[in-house]
């Protein structure tokens, strides 16, 4: 069997290619979500140009004020769009923070095994007198974890509170377009 040092060179070059994986994926999901935001955007500005075209010639070839003031009309915020822009760029945001948390998740437990593996095999091939060093180990090891799991557990708690703060604000803003568009309407 190995000795130890040989064992946790082992074990850090493993950790260090399994951080650079995580990091790939997290990089490309990230493109995948920035992309779907940017096509959203794209599509979005697309829809408004072209009503804005066509309130434009509508507005250009009315030829009483009835007819101008329903082309005026037509060229109102579109409550009902808005509310549909805001929860597919919240779908992006919600499915983007979803991928990055099983991705780190899976990391963070792989890392673990490997690590209390590592200790547990480091300590059945310690030399007589290193139970102590071998047990502060264990305990940083344990604190760390518990450590993290608050960290996690915080930083879950603190995407929910984002998520539903965007998901308010964006309600509110088509509640405040809709009442913009009504009154627009009189």
């Amino acid at each position: 069997m190995s000795n130890v040092p040989e064992q946790f060179a082992a074990a850090a070059k493993a950790h260090f290619e399994a951080q650079l994986a995580l990091i790939n994926t997290l990089t490309r999901k990230a493109f995948e979500g920035v992309e779907k935001a940017i096509g959203l955007n794209v599509d979005a500005v697309k829809s408004s140009l072209e009503q804005a075209t066509d309130t434009a010639k509508k507005l250009s070839t009315s030829g009483n004020p009835q007819d101008f003031l329903a082309a005026a009309a037509q060229g109102q915020p579109n409550p009902e769009k808005a509310r549909e822009y805001t929860r597919q760029m919240t779908e992006i945001a919600t499915n983007m923070h979803a991928e990055f948390t099983r991705a780190a998740e899976a990391q963070v437990a792989e890392t673990r095994q490997k690590l209390a593996t590592l200790v547990e095999e480091a300590s059945k091939n310690a030399p007589p007198g290193s139970e102590a060093a071998i047990a502060t180990m264990k305990s940083i090891l344990l604190s760390a974890d518990t450590a993290y799991e608050q960290l996690a557990r915080n930083a879950k708690q603190a995407a929910e509170m984002l998520q539903t703060s965007v998901k308010t604000a964006s309600e509110q803003a088509a509640r405040s377009m809709e009442k913009a568009s009504r009154t627009g309407k009189k």
